[in-house]
């Protein structure tokens, strides 16, 4: 019976230490997987039928391609781009949509794509005056483009527009004409390890924690060539860069004020929510971070420096946010859960507003009610204080 319940004992520790083992193997990808840019983005909507005569699309039912609204759609592995707009039909599996227009590949031919809030592909869409210029950041020249308030007059006002993760400048070109209209030039910019931008020498995210003196030196570039008074708006990781920019750049007596747009407050948060919605245990989430906060683990994660979970936590660094900060973010958001922005509102209503929205998604706020993302952000820019 000893022997039987020893063998027993064996087996069970031996199960533990082959669970244990296999969490770490997990939160060890995740963790890479989520400093790591990725190569190429997943076509994940199936194309059901094209009706270029009629001007429709059917595509596969599911939680973004059944928004309202306009939206970029692109297809045959980033080949093709679209814009589709009204929902014309909808069925059980599927959603019929307008075809607003197609850019560029073969739509007819396309058998899948993805849904993006991007719509506007180049500066040239928006139909104002612009040019590509150059910052010089850390990590070599990096690009960005230029869009004048006025074409004649050179406005002191500036906003610099800071993308998320895996995405480019063309995810903020939607925010260049609300901005315009307030009398603000835009300089949207690229970082460091966005396809853009020169890459660091570890290639990897910093999820903020590096990124951030690419923005203090596009704020070196707007004083240089004017701004006196500057707005940072971040979206989704772009938010977190936001913000380490603000509170630890040499530039920050520049900035007047703060737009996050479905912005990450706290990553912890956000990589719990992300193990959560991939149906894996929380242990490999805290697991996830703790592979990126160590100096050990850098020859599994590819990192040169541990990330500082604790310097990107704006709910616990509430205090130190000492300018005026305009949140948006949907409930339903689906990639960066929005309790970081409630807390952080809730922390500072001195200096934070919350503009909540019910069924937009993630960055897809503009595509859902611009009329409403635009009021919001003009009244805002409204109670500024004039250079």
């Amino acid at each position: 019976m000893r022997a039987i319940l020893g063998a027993t004992g064996i087996l069970i520790a031996g199960s533990a230490v082959a669970i244990v083992g296999a969490a770490g193997v997990l939160a060890g990808v995740m963790a890479k997987t989520i400093v790591t840019p990725p190569a190429v983005r997943t076509d994940d909507t199936r194309v059901v039928a094209v009706d270029l005569p009629s001007g429709t699309i059917t595509l596969q039912r599911h939680r973004d391609s059944v928004l309202p609204g306009n939206y970029s759609f692109f297809f045959s592995a980033g080949t093709g781009h679209a814009r589709v707009g009204e929902i014309t039909a909808r069925g059980a599996a599927t959603v019929t949509r307008r075809i607003l227009s197609v850019d560029y590949g073969d739509l007819t031919a396309a058998r899948r794509g993805r849904f993006s809030g991007w719509l506007y592909t180049s500066p040239a869409d928006l139909g104002f005056a612009w040019a590509e210029v150059t910052v010089s950041t850390p990590v070599g020249p990096a690009p960005a483009w230029l869009v004048p308030a006025d074409a004649v007059f050179r406005s002191t006002r500036w906003v610099i527009q800071v993308h998320g993760r895996a995405v480019r400048r063309e995810e903020a070109l939607r925010a260049v004409p609300v901005f315009r209209a307030a009398g603000y030039t835009s300089l949207l910019v690229s970082y460091r390890n966005d396809g853009d931008a020169p890459a660091s020498t570890d290639r990897r995210y910093g999820l903020g924690d590096t990124e951030w003196p690419d923005i203090d030196a596009a704020l070196d570039y707007a004083a240089a060539h004017g701004a006196t008074s500057i707005v940072l708006m971040g979206w989704s990781m772009g938010g977190a860069v936001v913000l380490q920019a603000l509170t630890r750049g040499r530039r920050a007596n520049l900035i007047v004020g703060v737009v996050l747009e479905s912005p990450v407050i706290d990553w912890r948060d956000v990589i719990a929510a992300q193990a959560t919605e991939r149906r894996l245990p929380k242990l490999i989430a805290r697991g996830a971070v703790v592979v990126l906060g160590a100096r050990w683990t850098r020859r599994l994660t590819g990192q040169d420096a541990p990330i500082d979970f604790a310097r990107l936590d704006f709910v616990e660094r509430a205090r130190d946010v000492h300018q005026p900060v305009l949140l948006l973010h949907s409930d339903d958001d689906g990639f960066v859960p929005p309790t970081g922005s409630r807390r952080l509102a809730d922390r500072r209503p001195d200096l934070v507003t919350l503009v909540a929205f019910t069924e937009a998604r993630h960055t897809k706020l503009w595509n859902y009610d611009p009329e409403r993302w635009n009021e919001e952000i003009a009244a805002w820019l409204a109670q500024l204080p004039t250079p």
